[in-house]
């Protein structure tokens, strides 16, 4: 909202107002909560899972087995202490020496989406290349969850299986 609506509201009686310079986009992006027209149209954000296993770099391969093991996850997000994604520790890095650093045995770089992506145009690209889940991060590269492709077919009913 513009400064000029900002001190407009405050003169109507609100005391938690917020100019919120980024926009419309940025909220989108970052999987925050929208009203209105096109709210209720599935994205990413809303339905990515929130409680995929996650790690620190500097934390070991054993540490990060035993959250995946109490999870219904087969690997593990390497995130920072602020969320920001660094890597995954798959199955097979799972499976190797307890005391081996995250950092050391994580693939770097894994591809992320955004919390506002199309899902329609993500679903067909996940079943064009047999892709059963996607890490969805905000613009700042934060963890929100995970989208499970099974989910989103669910979240658009006719939506065509490839």
């Amino acid at each position: 909202m513009s400064p000029r609506a900002a001190w407009r509201l405050e003169r109507l009686g609100f005391t938690d107002v917020s100019d919120y310079v980024a926009g419309k986009s940025d909220w989108l992006a970052a999987g925050l909560p929208t009203e209105g027209p096109g709210s209720s149209t599935p994205r990413p954000g809303g339905i990515a899972r929130r409680d995929i296993a996650t790690c620190r770099p500097d934390e070991n391969v054993g540490t990060a087995r035993s959250r995946v093991e109490a999870s219904q996850w087969d690997r593990c997000v390497v995130v920072t202490d602020g969320r920001v994604v660094m890597g995954v520790l798959n199955e097979r890095a799972l499976e190797g020496d307890d005391d081996i650093v995250a950092e050391t045995a994580m693939q770097v770089g894994p591809t992320t989406v955004r919390a506002d992506e199309d899902l329609g145009g993500l679903l067909h690209r996940m079943h064009e290349h047999r892709v059963a889940s996607m890490l969805v991060t905000d613009p700042d590269g934060r963890l929100l969850g995970a989208l499970l492709r099974d989910d989103a077919d669910r979240a658009l009913p006719g939506h065509p299986e490839e």
